[in-house]
């Protein structure tokens, strides 16, 4: 009985707080809903007076968003399935292979999730830069742009991290040895191994990553704001501000187009929520 009410006054806690976090989507999607004129009166206008989606169509209209759209989704694509293949097959290693120096490596590269990304921004733009042969350099990496305003340079910063990695390896680390004894008693090498044993087996920790690399790529501002400089190249997020300028904020155009935004990365939210919850929890049983 105590049990019973100790997992209603959670689910009841849970619930409440859900809601909460609920309130400023719904506050967007309402704005978006809003005439200029609502979100300006002197006193709130919670639910609009007339419902409309004019504001959607007249946000779609300022400027090309399907060039946004298909960069973002192109780029965020691209940095998933690459940083999956990378930081599964180094997970992997890093948890199932013996070889000298492993664990060192893995300390080291642990040292990636304690440094800030704007600490390296400027380094790693620097790179990109001097790219050899890429953007009109030469192999010195000289007299062009390297990657700089490509999809070279707001993919390659994101492919790989130390986080992916750590993820993978207290994945994997839950395998028992004699899944490793059964694949060698049946003649599997060790890329064998992990792309027809393992692989199979890491739907969740696959489908965690997909959530976290992809909401990571769709919602970045500062990298594609750095190293990008033409119309053609803005990601959704850079498109935002064509509804500021100097003197005011077009709310209504603003809330509209981001609400939009979102809808990819729910849909692939919804979609992953069974192995994103037990690909976390897996990850955290073993340190």
């Amino acid at each position: 009985m105590e049990t019973t009410k100790y997992r209603s006054a959670v689910s009841a806690v849970m619930l409440i707080l859900s809601l909460v976090m609920l309130i400023p989507f719904g506050l967007m999607v309402l704005t978006s809903l809003k005439t200029m004129g609502e979100i300006q009166a002197p006193q709130f206008v919670f639910i609009p007076q007339h419902l409309s989606l004019d504001n959607y169509f007249q946000a779609m209209q300022r400027g090309n968003w399907a060039q946004y759209f298909g960069n973002s989704l192109f780029i965020t694509a691209v940095t998933v399935v690459v940083s999956l293949l990378i930081n599964s097959v180094a997970g992997y290693s890093f948890a199932r292979l013996r070889f000298k120096g492993r664990d060192l490596l893995f300390l080291i590269s642990l040292i990636g999730l304690m440094i800030p990304p704007q600490v390296t921004m400027i380094p790693v733009f620097l790179i990109l830069k001097h790219i050899p042969f890429a953007g009109g350099n030469d192999w010195t990496g000289q007299g062009g742009l390297g990657w700089i305003n490509s999809y070279m340079g707001l993919i390659a910063p994101y492919v790989a991290g130390s986080f992916g990695v750590f993820l993978f390896r207290q994945f994997y680390l839950n395998f028992p040895k004699d899944l490793d004894d059964a694949a060698k008693m049946d003649g599997l090498s060790t890329v064998k191994t992990y792309w027809q044993i393992y692989v199979p087996l890491s739907k969740p920790i696959f489908a965690t990553l997909v959530a976290l690399k992809a909401t990571q790529s769709w919602n970045e501002y500062t990298w594609p704001l750095i190293v990008t400089n033409s119309d053609a190249m803005k990601t959704v997020q850079l498109a935002l501000t064509l509804f500021r300028d100097e003197t005011q904020v077009q709310w209504n155009l603003l809330m509209s187009a981001t609400t939009l935004i979102v809808l990819p990365l729910t849909i692939i939210f919804l979609l992953a929520q069974k192995y994103f919850i037990e690909g976390i929890v897996t990850t955290g049983i073993k340190g």
